[in-house]
């Protein structure tokens, strides 16, 4: 319910709900996709992003959920 206020959460090219923010899909298919890096910035992010304060286990599934948009359906 967070992210999709500024990502567009779905797969395909669809485009954000923010023009100014990448979608979660476009993340997920950047070459140089790095979970420690997708989980770092979401367990210490920067403006304009807001703070979360998300537990462990959530940033593990989020991510998770990002990644699996990386696998072609």
């Amino acid at each position: 319910r967070w992210c999709a206020s500024c990502h567009n959460i779905g797969k395909g090219e669809r485009p954000s709900a923010s023009d100014t923010v990448p979608t979660f899909d476009s993340i997920a298919r950047r070459k140089n996709f790095n979970r420690v890096q997708i989980e770092t910035w979401i367990g210490h992010p920067h403006p304009p992003m807001p703070n979360l304060s998300l537990t462990r286990d959530e940033i593990d599934s989020l991510v998770d959920y990002i990644e699996s948009l990386r696998i072609p359906r």
